[in-house]
């Protein structure tokens, strides 16, 4: 049986999201980091297996004008829209430092890019960085797509996109889908973010992270909440349970683990692809040290699933594991 072992991608590549493209890859996409002294808007690698990356570089090679003096672009999220081509979401700090930060969508032809920013922030207006952290999701049958966003101690969110994806449906609202919690009240709560969604067995399954991501007192983990319609109402595992609410928490070797994606392989088995701070190296030559200089980089684990239907990972992986099936 073939076996992997974590990290799967040894270098600074945070809050990982991830689409299988008909050319029979996946393509994973990391928010923006300095690679080798040179600046990468949007990270992508490639795999065939979830195991083995092949590092392929930049995917927004322009910064929209919106943007052009930014060095804040984060949490990539790519999706195959229905005529074939890609729509990457993400969140970025415009010109004006002292405005809040925005959602963007890009298009291109290739999942590699190169994207191509719409021209426009998707969302702008917000406060602080509330509006960060976006994922498409797109209901089976219906077809209709949905943005999850949301952080900045602020909820996480969802509103229907129109059809091309590039604004919001005429008419639509943004709705709260998981409110923070007060500070103090309970661990990972106050600081919510990086939502994602996953159907699975008549339940749509919201994975998303709490806490601080980055720096030496990084606390992050990733909490869980499941719903009968994508749109909700969520009950999140803490309310159902009544404990924190995580799935995953960090261990000796790996501190903060977060903002992950999911995938199911060819057998049917879920794994989550995410990022965690290796505490043998856990800082790197970064951009700015906003964040810590915090080196994330990217981890693999099994989700299983219990009775009654609530995931469940536990904490990172440090010795050889059976691989994903493909």
């Amino acid at each position: 049986m073939a076996t992997y072992q974590n990290p799967v991608l040894d270098a600074d590549f945070p809050d990982p999201s991830i689409v299988l493209a008909p050319d029979g890859y996946y393509y994973a996409y990391g928010t923006q980091t300095k690679r080798n002294g040179l600046i990468l808007n949007f990270q992508v690698a490639r795999s065939r297996n979830l195991v083995e990356w092949e590092y392929l570089g930049e995917a927004l090679p322009d910064k929209p004008t919106w943007a052009a003096t930014s060095q804040r672009f984060w949490a990539p999220d790519v999706s195959r829209r229905a005529d074939g081509r890609y729509l990457l979401y993400y969140s970025a700090q415009p010109n004006d430092p002292a405005a809040a930060l925005c959602l963007g969508v890009a298009v291109a032809e290739h999942p590699a890019g190169p994207f191509v920013d719409s021209g426009q922030p998707l969302l702008a207006g917000g406060v602080g960085f509330q509006d960060i952290d976006p994922m498409r999701f797109v209901e089976a049958g219906t077809r209709r797509q949905l943005l999850f966003w949301g952080s900045g101690f602020g909820p996480l969110r969802v509103r229907e996109l129109a059809t091309d994806g590039l604004s919001f449906a005429p008419g639509s609202v943004a709705e709260v889908i998981v409110p923070p919690r007060p500070a103090g009240q309970a661990a990972y709560g106050h600081l919510i973010e990086g939502s994602w969604v996953h159907y699975r067995a008549g339940w749509y399954y919201l994975f998303y992270s709490g806490d601080n991501c980055c720096g030496p007192d990084a606390s992050y983990a990733v909490l869980a909440a499941r719903a009968r319609h994508p749109a909700g109402p969520y009950e999140t595992l803490a309310q159902a349970r009544g404990h924190d609410g995580t799935i995953l928490t960090g261990n000796a070797r790996w501190q903060a683990p977060g903002h992950n994606c999911l995938v199911t392989d060819a057998a049917g088995q879920d794994w989550l692809l995410y990022h965690a701070i290796d505490r043998r190296q856990p800082t790197f030559d970064a951009i700015n040290d906003e964040q810590g200089q915090s080196r994330r980089v990217l981890l693999l684990d099994k989700v299983s699933y219990d009775a009654d239907g609530w995931p469940w990972v536990g904490t990172p992986s440090t010795e050889p594991q059976p691989a994903p099936f493909s």
